[in-house]
């Protein structure tokens, strides 16, 4: 990890429909490593805009604009985490631990138990991360058919309990 330390709390907000613009190159940017084994953009604003409706996005601001984002959703008991996305030259802060934290403590303030996340099995290395972080390994299942595939890769599913 390298030095500096993370932004203020207070510039952590929830994402509103003005921030449509900013989340899409945030998101790819940081979704980058992910173009070895599926082709083209994580995500664009059509794709984003059912998740803005259907939970909400942490976002943290810096000077320069969006410095960071995680979405979180509450599924009744459980909630979802997903698209955990941190400017590259800002990694390794405590950004994307500090986002998993307020997207935890968002879900378990609205009845949730459990929080579930995924990952592709073309990052591995990401495992170990969410695991230091108090998440466990449930499972995988397939990749939708409609995701270009470059590589066979699937979904590594993870759980932490909330409560």
């Amino acid at each position: 990890m390298s030095g500096g330390s993370p932004l203020p709390a207070e510039r952590l907000r929830f994402a509103d429909q003005a921030d449509l613009r900013a989340l899409v190159p945030l998101i790819n940017v940081a979704f980058l490593p992910e173009q070895a084994a599926i082709e083209g953009d994580r995500i664009n604003a059509e794709k984003l805009q059912p998740f803005l409706a259907q939970g909400r996005f942490l976002v943290l601001e810096d000077g320069q604009g969006l410095a960071g984002c995680v979405y979180a959703e509450v599924r009744g008991e459980r909630g979802y985490i997903g698209l955990l996305a941190v400017r590259p030259e800002l990694q390794g802060r405590g950004l994307g631990r500090l986002l998993m934290a307020h997207a935890e403590a968002y879900l378990s303030g609205a009845g949730c138990e459990a929080a579930d996340l995924r990952t592709i099995s073309a990052r591995s290395a990401l495992v170990p991360m969410y695991e230091h972080w108090g998440y466990r390994v449930t499972g995988t299942s397939r990749m939708p058919a409609e995701v270009p595939l470059k590589i066979p890769c699937h979904y590594i599913m993870m759980s932490k309990q909330l409560r």
